[in-house]
């Protein structure tokens, strides 16, 4: 299994390191695995097929599987056209074979079966999955014995739970955790597939009811919602599955007795309204808790489960239930981190003839908190500080480091009668030497009425994106001036002072990066996208200005989090200063 055909046969040289991620899904497979990447190199194996290949991971990493491998009965290297698994493998399908050959490590050569699968390695990544044992061989005399029959050949169920790995903790959100679930089992293993799930208040909750009807996936959404509590002693299957206890093949004869409780009820509901005639249920259990039950059902396939089928159905449900607890956490991590934030951020506060508005977009993958900020308060000598910043980071660390630079700035802004650039370079000295905040870049200004109805902004940048200015014709451009480096970078350095006149019904723009950056984009393709909406919107009142440029502008690929203030001059001007 390789790419195109090479003159030189010389093996390219090995990663260092193998894909971590990778070696941990192989490793939870019970049979020889590795992964290959499109040109058919291997980049991750687990311990069992080094065994097996009598050869350690560094002799494997990196190579072309079927030059290193591949052999014909005799231990000759095998022709690719003649190689049934590079075939299957170019053409992107799934495959297995009884009995082929490997070369092991010692010059033997080992009969084995094998099977592939295309496997997606992250990101834009596709590879394909190798799964083989030895291959048991004949008796030479007496008669062959007659396969046993089992739910799924054992290639194929490990093929199966290395998927559900893969696909289960490829995400932190529950909704698309289930729909990976719903996506694994039917239609391969079940008509219809049923999940309920227990909330955190001990509640449970038909979370889905799916079928597969003419090759598409069909939401029974009548049979879903809130259902009854569960049972103490209940001997039913759903009543005993949600309680933890064991795992059952069952079908509707069993709900059609006198119902014990509410769960019964429904369960004949379901059995009554999809026709099913068997059903194997299973817990789906965390390492802490017992999460739900997961059903699988037959209505349409013939064939009844047995009790051989639910030690499959059970790694199934066990695989669901780690990546289910493990998003309730995330998510229970974000609903703090997002309080957090909210408590963190301050209030805009009512500056006469000014209009404010601010915005706090978190990171969407992210743990919903971090470094960016915003602030706006006023100073003893009447003038009103406005501030935008981006401390390192996007944890609960680079959010307490954002919160001592916002209560230092507002410090020393309103004890000191200073120049912006000199509140700054006194926050740059005391950040090193009584905070933990590395580094941090900052816009802070200070705005006050002016002569003929405009007013004067004057600021200082410490290595943050600038400023933009729209007047109300639809002139945008940004404030330059007054740049100097971040913060962290080297107390003592000069810092440089800016000052200009924002015209009446002026809009006046601070953000943080996360508005402009995009991976694959220059900064000045972000700033540019920003200066262009903007400019178009400077007729909308603020509120709806403010929400439409982050909706426009923000990259739809965005891994970082956005802090917003916008300001706005009265298009009659400030009463003149006295």
């Amino acid at each position: 299994m390789a790419g195109p055909e090479r003159t030189e046969t010389a093996p390219q040289p090995s990663p260092a390191v193998a894909d971590a991620s990778l070696t941990r899904v192989l490793e939870a497979i019970g049979t020889g695995a590795y992964v290959v990447d499109e040109e058919g190199r291997i980049l991750a194996v687990n311990a069992r097929a080094q065994d097996v290949l009598a050869r350690p991971a560094e002799d494997l990493l990196g190579q072309d599987a079927h030059d290193l491998l591949h052999r014909d009965a005799h231990g000759q290297p095998l022709p690719r056209t003649r190689c049934r698994m590079r075939q299957a493998f170019h053409a992107g399908r799934t495959a297995q074979a009884a009995e082929d050959h490997f070369a092991r490590g010692d010059g033997s050569v080992l009969p084995i079966s094998w099977l592939i699968t295309p496997y997606g390695t992250g990101g834009d990544g596709a590879g394909t999955l190798v799964l083989f044992h030895i291959a048991e061989q004949p008796e030479e005399t007496g008669p062959e014995p007659e396969p046993v029959a089992g739910p799924l050949p054992e290639l194929e169920r490990l093929a199966l739970l290395a998927e559900a790995t893969a696909q289960l903790t490829s995400t932190l959100d529950v909704d698309e955790a289930l729909e990976h679930l719903v996506r694994l089992v039917v239609p391969r293993l079940a008509d219809w597939v049923v999940i309920d799930l227990i909330t955190e208040r001990d509640e449970v909750w038909r979370a889905a009811v799916v079928h597969a009807e003419d090759g598409t996936l069909v939401h029974q959404d009548d049979l879903q919602g809130p259902m009854p509590p569960v049972p103490e002693e209940s001997p039913m299957p759903l009543s005993r599955a949600l309680r933890g206890v064991a795992s059952t093949v069952t079908g509707p004869g069993t709900y059609r007795r006198t119902p014990d409780s509410g769960i019964a009820v429904e369960q004949r509901r379901l059995f009554d309204s999809t026709g099913m005639h068997s059903a194997a249920i299973a817990p789906i259990r965390s390492t802490r808790a017992v999460l739900g039950a997961l059903t699988l059902g037959r209505a349409e396939d013939p064939v009844p489960f047995t009790p051989a089928d639910l030690p499959l159905v059970e790694d199934i449900a066990r695989r669901a239930g780690l990546a289910l607890d493990n998003a309730r956490l995330y998510q229970r991590q974000r609903k703090v981190a997002e309080t957090m934030q909210n408590h963190l951020l301050p209030q805009m506060p009512t500056v006469p003839d000014l209009q404010m508005t601010v915005r706090y977009l978190p990171a969407p993958d992210a743990s919903q908190v971090g470094g960016d900020w915003y602030d706006a308060f006023p100073l003893s000598d009447g003038s009103t500080a406005l501030a935008v910043g981006d401390v390192v980071g996007h944890d609960l660390e680079a959010a307490a480091g954002m919160a001592q630079v916002r209560n230092m700035l507002r410090a020393y802004a309103w004890s000191q009668h200073e120049p912006p650039s000199r509140i700054v370079a006194r926050l740059d000295e005391a950040l090193q030497h009584i905070t933990d905040v590395a580094m941090a870049t900052m816009v802070f200004a200070r705005i006050e009425p002016a002569a003929d109805g405009q007013w004067q902004l004057s600021w200082t940048n410490a290595g943050h994106p600038p400023p933009l200015l729209i007047t109300r014709d639809g002139l945008a451009s940004y404030l330059t001036e007054g740049h100097g480096i971040v913060l962290g970078a080297g107390a003592g350095a000069p810092r440089p002072d800016a000052i200009t006149l924002l015209p009446p019904g002026s809009t006046l723009v601070l953000y943080t990066d996360g508005l402009i950056e995009a991976p694959g984009h220059t900064l000045d393709e972000g700033l540019n996208r920003l200066r262009q909406h903007a400019a178009a919107l400077a007729h909308r009142p603020l509120a709806s200005f403010t929400d439409h440029l982050l909706r426009r502008v923000r990259p739809t690929d965005n891994d970082d989090d956005v802090a917003l203030l916008a300001l706005r001059t009265p298009s009659a001007g400030p009463p003149a200063p006295r």
